[in-house]
């Protein structure tokens, strides 16, 4: 059983982030929404801890850096009335971040003078949850992105604000957008850009096999799930794929590893790792070259799911399951445009690890099903979630959200290294 992750009564707990993504229509990550969380007594932020909740976001931007929590792009942050009469949004470069103007702030004079304010100082301003006749319509003037609860506002309302509020100055958000119907949808509709997870779930599920330019990845990944590696096997697919090859040895010989000679050869490169470390950096390789031409969040996302499983695999009953293949491959169905049963029968995988990914959200549970929905709440941000799964795997909340935040700055290390 787990052993209880405790934390020191005098360092303060690891603050709690989520982050939610927003696109263009070609699927081009535009930023992120950011929610954070405090207190294990809290589902989440009131209204009224409002100014509490925007100096724990720049906390944590000023701490954990942009590049790591945004991964480079735009940090969409929620504001009060208060936080935006106030002058914390000044800590922050006005190019890196979008200040969201909740639906509950009155339009009133000072309110819009603070607006004037940022944008003469550069801020760009959202304004959130916007509806038909609504009290903040001369707020639009100063707005950049106009969000529209598109699970809320039907599709003829909707269009109607696209129409009068669109424009090349000011981008209509669409949100709450969690199926690829509702993206479609809302790009019929004329939205330009769009929040939410729909881009992780595969384009069809009619795909009966892998696309054929990703045969080989698939083959090499069965040769690392083996239960008995064989190296040799394993050189000679890398030897045969150019792009896999050069960027195995790239990562090998990147500051992230650390080794002390040069990696001169896929041979040496396993000499020097080892067959746990080699079976590792081999995945995220593979992951990333068949996810280069996906959104770039669905690596991201795959690599910090993947590397949070295993972080938290020492304190928490999981069976004989890696944990970090686990988290790698929950999103490969998307990468490869493929249902997660056609990903699977080409691998080699533990029976644990093959059931949970073919679970879904409603199928029986397995010996993996704690460990997997932690994994999703915590992305989610469902924090009352997440503290119902941490008791049951005896966690601490401040456990997950240390582990939480070490995936994504070791992630982002990752991906800047291939993008480099």
């Amino acid at each position: 059983m787990g052993t209880k992750a405790q934390v020191s009564p005098t360092s303060k707990p690891a603050p709690c982030i989520a982050r939610q993504p927003i696109l263009t229509a070609s699927e081009t990550v535009i930023g992120y929404e950011l929610f954070f969380r405090e207190s294990a007594h809290q589902h989440n932020f009131t209204s009224a801890d409002g100014e509490k909740a925007t100096s724990a976001a720049i906390d944590m931007l000023n701490v954990m850096g942009l590049q790591v929590l945004c991964d480079g792009r735009l940090a969409f942050i929620n504001c009060t009335r208060q936080t935006l009469l106030s002058d914390y949004f000044a800590l922050l470069t006005p190019s890196d971040v979008v200040i969201e103007i909740q639906h509950t702030v009155p339009p009133d004079e000072d309110v819009i003078r603070a607006c004037q304010r940022l944008k003469n100082a550069g801020y760009s301003i959202a304004l959130d949850n916007f509806e038909p006749d609504d009290k903040r319509v001369c707020l639009v003037p100063y707005a950049d992105y106009i969000k529209v609860d598109i699970a809320k506002i039907a599709p003829g309302p909707s269009a109607l604000l696209v129409a009068a509020y669109g424009n090349d100055h000011c981008r209509m958000l669409a949100h709450k957008v969690e199926t690829r119907e509702r993206f479609l949808q809302a790009s019929k509709n004329g939205f330009t850009a769009f929040q939410g997870y729909f881009f992780q779930r595969p384009v069809s599920l009619q795909v009966r096999e892998i696309p054929a330019n990703q045969a080989t990845y698939m083959r090499l990944l069965s040769a690392v799930s083996k239960v008995d590696i064989n190296f040799a096997e394993i050189e000679g697919l890398i030897k045969h794929e150019p792009s896999l090859c050069y960027k195995l040895l790239r990562y090998l010989n990147s500051p992230l590893l650390g080794l002390s000679s040069p990696v001169l050869s896929v041979r040496h490169a396993l000499g020097l790792l080892g067959e746990q470390e080699a079976v590792k950096w081999i995945r995220m390789a593979t992951t990333l070259i068949m996810g280069h031409e996906k959104c770039s969040d669905l690596v991201l996302s795959s690599l910090v799911r993947a590397r949070f499983c295993e972080l938290i695999g020492p304190k928490v009953e999981h069976g004989k399951g890696d944990l970090f293949l686990l988290g790698m491959l929950s999103l490969m169905d998307a990468i490869l445009a493929a249902p997660m049963g056609v990903v699977l029968d080409g691998l080699s995988v533990e029976p644990d690890i093959k059931a949970q990914l073919l679970r879904g959200k409603t199928g029986p549970k397995t010996t993996l099903s704690a460990v997997f929905d932690l994994m999703l709440a915590r992305e989610a941000g469902d924090w009352t979630q997440v503290i119902r799964l941490g008791k049951e795997l005896n966690v601490s909340l401040s456990f997950v959200a240390e582990k939480s935040n070490e995936a994504m700055r070791w992630a982002h290390e990752i991906t800047s290294a291939a993008s480099s």
